[in-house]
């Protein structure tokens, strides 16, 4: 893991550009803090969250996950969530690498392996902290010295990606990982309800359509649905609007009532309470912070990364 911090390290001091750090390997990405930040809510997409050197934190509904160096978060639905840096110094930056995580190749490997990782029980969680030492560290440390040969990426990435894949679903969390990608479990029905919901998050959408999509009873399709969010079918869904809301105000310049109509608030005097109850202030308020912090370098919360 030191060798990964450092290799980490000397990646982002040559960078021309700021914080986060996009790489050649257009599904990599590098976070470097040299301070602990404040809460930043953001869209969380399927990824590994691996901490090389400091500590985060991120809360998906009422459940707060902890990882620091040596441990990453694997989050294998489309979620949204609050993260934070908690442990970063200059001395010792907490440093990041997030890779997307491919399911259609965690399948695969699944498929190869005898026998398969097993999921346990009816409902699994879709977010976790696992170890990332040994095999996986190394994995990951070859992934960032195969940034100094670009040309090599096309082959070698995706034959890394199968053996941090192979690692994982061999690890003291392997069933619940196989969960995540596999078509075949009730956990992947909920996810296609869930992608209807985000394609619609601006209309009004009853849970019992939602539960039809999942082939399951509308009791069901609410209990997993929050086992694998810890959200409510509803609370995902006005958590979506508002972020949306909050971005089409920063990036796009909306004033508060014309982003309210647009993620399907007809009041907005509810949307301002709303989106104060979340965001810790009025939206005017929240989005002049939002443009400061931009000004200032802080990429990570305006342009939602993990």
């Amino acid at each position: 893991m030191e060798e990964l911090a450092a290799a980490l390290r000397r990646y982002t001091e040559r960078q021309e550009g700021e914080n986060p750090y996009f790489t050649p390997i257009e599904t990599m990405i590098v976070l470097r803090s040299d301070h602990p930040k404040p809460p930043a809510h953001r869209m969380s997409q399927p990824a590994l969250c691996i901490v090389a050197q400091g500590a985060k934190w991120a809360t998906f509904g009422g459940t707060k996950l902890e990882y620091r160096a040596g441990e990453a978060l694997v989050v294998g639905v489309e979620a949204p969530s609050i993260g934070r840096v908690s442990e970063a110094s200059p001395e010792e930056p907490c440093l990041v690498l997030i890779l997307a995580l491919d399911l259609e190749i965690m399948r695969s490997v699944i498929e190869g392996l005898s026998p398969p990782p097993k999921p346990m029980g009816e409902s699994g969680r879709g977010v976790l902290v696992t170890d990332f030492k040994g095999p996986l560290a190394d994995c990951a440390l070859r992934l960032v010295r195969l940034l100094d040969t670009p040309s090599a990426i096309p082959t070698l990435y995706p034959v890394i990606m199968r053996e941090i894949c192979y690692w994982l679903l061999s690890g003291p969390h392997g069933g619940e990982i196989a969960r995540m990608a596999m078509t075949s479990t009730p956990s992947h029905r909920v996810l296609e309800a869930m992608r209807t919901l985000r394609e619609k998050f601006a209309a009004q959408i009853r849970v019992d359509d939602l539960a039809a999509i999942a082939q399951m009873s509308p009791s069901a399709f609410h209990r997993q649905f929050k086992a694998l969010t810890a959200l409510s079918p509803l609370q995902y869904q006005k958590q979506l609007r508002l972020l949306e809301a909050r971005r089409l105000m920063v990036s796009h310049g909306l004033n508060v009532e014309a982003a309210a109509f647009q993620v399907g608030y007809e009041s907005p005097s509810q949307f301002s309470r709303e989106y104060a109850r979340m965001f810790g202030e009025p939206p005017k308020r929240d989005v002049t912070r939002m443009a400061v912090r931009g000004r200032e370098g802080d990429g990570e919360e305006v342009r939602g990364v993990a």
